[in-house]
C-alpha cells in the first residue's frame, strides 16, 4: 500500500493505493507536479461610489441585462438589473427612489440570491 496527498481545486485529499500482485505488469511511474497556487477571486466590479442603499438578487441566476446606469435617477420599482433563472427574465428593481451610485455586476455575471448588485443614493 502506497499513500499519496493529493490537491484538487485547492481540495487536499489523502489517498491509499493498494499495489498489484507480484507477477503483475508494472504501473507507469507517477510523475509529481509542483502545488498550483488557487486562483484568487477577481475584485467585485465597482464603478463610480457605493450607495447606502443595496440591491440585491433575490434568486440565484445569472445577469442577462443592465437596465440602469451609474448616475441615472430611477424611482422606487424600477428595474434595475435583469437575472435569467430557470429561462426566465426576472427583473431586479430599485428598493426605494434614488440615483443609481454604483452596479456591481456585469452582463454575463453568475449570482447568488442575496447578492449585492447595485447601490443607490
Amino acid at each position: 500500500m502506497k499513500s499519496y496527498t493529493i490537491t484538487v481545486n485547492g481540495n487536499v485529499y489523502d489517498v491509499t493505493v493498494e499495489e498489484k500482485a507480484a507477477g503483475a505488469a508494472p504501473a507507469a511511474p507517477v510523475q509529481k507536479k509542483a502545488p498550483v497556487a488557487p486562483k484568487a477571486a477577481p475584485a467585485p466590479k465597482k464603478a463610480a461610489g457605493t450607495g447606502n442603499v443595496k440591491v440585491t438578487a433575490g434568486a440565484a441566476g445569472k445577469v442577462f441585462k443592465l437596465e440602469a446606469a451609474v448616475g441615472q435617477q430611477v424611482e422606487k420599482g424600477a428595474p434595475i438589473v435583469v437575472i435569467e433563472a430557470m429561462k426566465m427574465e426576472i427583473p431586479v428593481v430599485a428598493p426605494e427612489a434614488g440615483t443609481v451610485a454604483s452596479i456591481d455586476v456585469a452582463v454575463g455575471d453568475a449570482v447568488e440570491s442575496g447578492a449585492v448588485l447595485a447601490t443607490l443614493n
